[in-house]
């Protein structure tokens, strides 16, 4: 067994230098350690290789998710990256198998230091300590990171306090910039800072952001745990300012403006008229007419044609889509291009006769970006979705299914108001506003754009889906 000892400063530098002389060495994993700083000496350990000074080749990616997966407190993350390092000689491609066990643990471990880094540029509060007649400006801080950041995090200080000299003071490291130059050093206690005028800053700006109609304690201390509430100044406003949010809230509703802006008319006015139901559906033929004469968002300006739906009339389900895509766009007809393709494979298999269902998308018109020849899909955003939902509406008016299957995101916004947890809801009924029973499941270009390894599994669950469609209207 050798032992590797790193320093506590430049750690990510010497994991990297000592990993290719290992790897350049053919050491296997197990039969390294790896310590971060002075530790027990093994009295059976072997010294570290030595350097070949070869150069390793490695994905483009690894090295961004090690230098984060080194600042994690897991004892083992110097192992767990070499691991990987080690089985990257032989499967180049195993970064992109997030199903593999190594993969996901050390994504996981990288997003945990990210959002520890991210909590450390939010919470750092500066107090000044420098003689007021300084040339430059000092000022100190303490920070209690989760993970061992402080290195990684410091070049962000640098970039907005630029102008002054300062010490972030942690645990295990300390980070000082003085004169324009920045250095690290051990880790120390808290210090005894003294306050300053920023600190009443602070509780000023808290308190004039806080909207107490808007409070959510759980959220809150999600994004602001209370292990640093000590550290924040602002932080000592927080018990009162939740034990008086409901009066607050209360007297804020009484002393709003009874009358709305006369500008508040018009948008009320263009409001209801989008929301509002829809004329009797009439024939086929009169929807057709009126669909292409469709103005209601920009996006018929760019397509060819709208795409209504298609089946019979008295269908008893109706099947959502999202939007059309290039093929539905040049012949008129929703789902006759690649996902159309794969729905109709896995239908068959179900069941579903695509003849005895009325197939439609959420959206009529195909939204694009034109690249050289090619017309690239653009997902619809709010002010298309809503538009056209008076059209599916219609379309629901005229069909009237026994049940509606809803496929993909932008199908689950048109008919609910919500695409959030598409893949959590999937395969769950939602009861509509009229009574109508929605089955949710995934669009059938998601499936398309799966990795070869996670698609067999999805496939079953799209078909069981439909399945489930096909017995809710039996």
């Amino acid at each position: 067994m050798r032992t590797i000892t790193l320093p506590e400063i430049g750690t990510f530098e010497a994991w990297r230098d000592e990993a290719r002389a290992a790897l350049g060495a053919g050491i296997p994993p197990e039969e390294l350690l790896w310590h971060r700083g002075a530790g027990e000496a093994d009295l059976f350990a072997q010294g570290a290789p030595a350097s070949t000074g070869g150069t390793v080749s490695v994905p483009k990616g690894f090295v961004d998710l090690a230098r984060l997966v080194v600042c994690h407190r897991d004892p083992e993350r110097f192992a767990r990256a070499y691991a990987v390092l080690w089985a990257l000689r032989s499967d180049k491609r195993l970064l992109e198998d997030r199903a593999d066990p190594r993969i996901d643990r050390l994504n996981r471990m990288a997003k945990e230091v990210s959002r520890d880094r991210h909590k450390m540029t939010a919470f750092v509060r500066f107090r000044e300590i420098g003689a007021p007649d300084a040339p430059r400006r000092r000022f100190a801080a303490w920070f209690e990171p989760t993970h061992y950041i402080c290195e990684l995090t410091a070049p962000f200080f640098v970039r907005r306090f630029g102008d002054m000299d300062w010490s972030i003071f942690t645990p295990d490291l300390t980070a000082h910039f003085e004169a324009g130059k920045l250095r690290f050093s051990e880790g120390q206690p808290r210090p005894d800072l003294p306050e300053d005028a920023a600190e009443d800053l602070w509780r000023t700006y808290f308190r004039n952001i806080f909207n107490p109609a808007r409070l959510k304690v759980d959220a809150m201390q999600s994004e602001m745990p209370r292990k640093y509430w000590h550290n924040l100044p602002e932080a000592s406003l927080i018990p009162e300012m939740i034990a008086t949010a409901q009066a607050r809230a209360e007297e804020m509703a009484l002393s709003a403006p009874t009358l709305a802006p006369a500008r508040a008319g018009k948008i009320t006015e263009r409001l209801a008229n989008d929301r509002a139901t829809p004329q009797p559906a009439g024939d086929r033929a009169e929807l057709l007419a009126a669909l292409n004469a469709c103005r209601r968002c920009p996006l018929w300006e760019n397509a060819t044609q709208p795409v209504p739906g298609e089946g019979p009339l008295d269908a008893p389900l109706m099947i959502v889509g999202e939007q059309p895509g290039d093929f539905e766009d040049l012949e008129g007809r929703p789902f006759v291009g690649p996902a159309g393709q794969l729905f109709d494979e896995v239908a068959a298999r179900a069941g579903l006769c695509r003849d005895r269902a009325f197939i439609t998308n959420a959206v009529k018109h195909f939204k694009f970006t034109p690249r050289g020849k090619r017309r690239i899909h653009q997902s619809p955003d709010r002010q298309e979705i809503h538009p056209c939902r008076w059209w599916l509406d219609r379309e629901r008016a005229l069909v009237k299914p026994k049940a509606i299957l809803a496929m993909g995101a932008t199908a689950l916004e048109s008919l609910t108001g919500d695409r959030r947890g598409l893949l959590k809801r999937r395969g769950t009924v939602e009861v509509l506003d009229d009574g109508t029973p929605m089955l949710i499941t995934v669009h059938p270009s998601y499936l398309l754009r799966l990795p070869d390894m996670e698609k067999p599994a999805m496939l079953r669950a799209f078909e069981a889906d439909l399945v489930r469609a096909v017995q809710m209207v039996a």
